[in-house]
């Protein structure tokens, strides 16, 4: 094995990737599968996370399919409890359970905003609860990467309650990378810019792609596969041994050019 291949190794390890059955988490599963890890998808859709564990098994780790609704703590506890039994440990934590809407700020309901910011913001703190308890438990460490957005620092599109629970991911993560530190837990986030895929389809207009387009320096969308390297990095006990409570944007240069 070379210096590198060691270096981002993950053979040995299990990683549970919440909203896994989503085309970005799925594709970071996919990612930590061809570095060697073994793989636990949880996702609502049943049929996305057994689509997606199979996808991953391809690269020879064993995996497993759960269907959870992530903002339940029962649910989770039986998913974390199942996912032991099974695999027998937990060293990866991509959390990325979200939605997103496009109303306008005046028009949004109380039943709206509650269902974002139990999917964005109380699933992401359940899981670290439970997910994070056993990491510290095993005694050796482990990694957390909350899934933020571009959006959750300057006003750089009109999704509001999307907006503030990211914003919410940041502090979570920089508040548990220095709670958990002791324990070489390392709770970082990735903030990706525009990706399409299920939950933003919608709100990506021609008008609004256009204007997109007009702040993005590279002047295109991100594909899912640009955010395994940053995952793989993230998750290495060894390459990213001293970083914790990082927000890692990828995001084309849309935040560095609207700060």
């Amino acid at each position: 094995m070379s210096y590198v291949e060691e270096l981002f190794a993950l053979k040995g390890k299990t990683a549970v990737a919440i909203g896994g059955g989503g085309v970005l988490a799925g594709k970071m599963a996919e990612g930590l599968a061809r570095a060697g890890a073994d793989i636990a998808i949880l996702d609502l859709n049943p049929d996305n996370a057994q689509k997606q564990a199979d996808e991953c098994r391809k690269a020879g780790v064993k995996t497993l399919a759960v269907k959870v609704d992530a903002s339940s703590k029962e649910e989770l506890r039986a998913a974390a409890d199942t996912i032991l039994a099974k695999l027998g440990r937990v060293d990866i934590l991509i959390n990325a359970p979200g939605i997103n809407s496009s109303t306008p700020f005046l028009d949004i309901e109380e039943e709206e905003y509650d269902k974002i910011m139990r999917v964005n913001l109380k699933s992401i703190f359940l899981a670290c609860q439970i997910f994070g308890k056993i990491m510290i438990d095993q005694g050796e460490g482990g990694s957390i990467i909350n899934i933020s957005s571009a959006s959750s620092a300057p006003p750089l599109s009109k999704v509001f309650t999307y907006s503030i629970t990211k914003a919410g991911v940041n502090n979570l993560t920089q508040n548990l990378a220095r709670e958990w530190a002791p324990f070489k837990v390392r709770v970082n986030a990735l903030a990706p810019g525009f990706f399409p895929a299920e939950q933003n389809r919608k709100i990506l207009t021609p008008e609004r792609t256009a204007d997109i387009m007009r702040h993005t320096p590279m002047a295109r969308f991100g594909d899912a596969e640009e955010l395994v390297g940053a995952v793989i990095w993230m998750s290495s006990p060894k390459a990213a041994s001293f970083v914790t409570g990082a927000i890692i944007r990828v995001d084309g240069g849309f935040t560095a050019m609207t700060i």
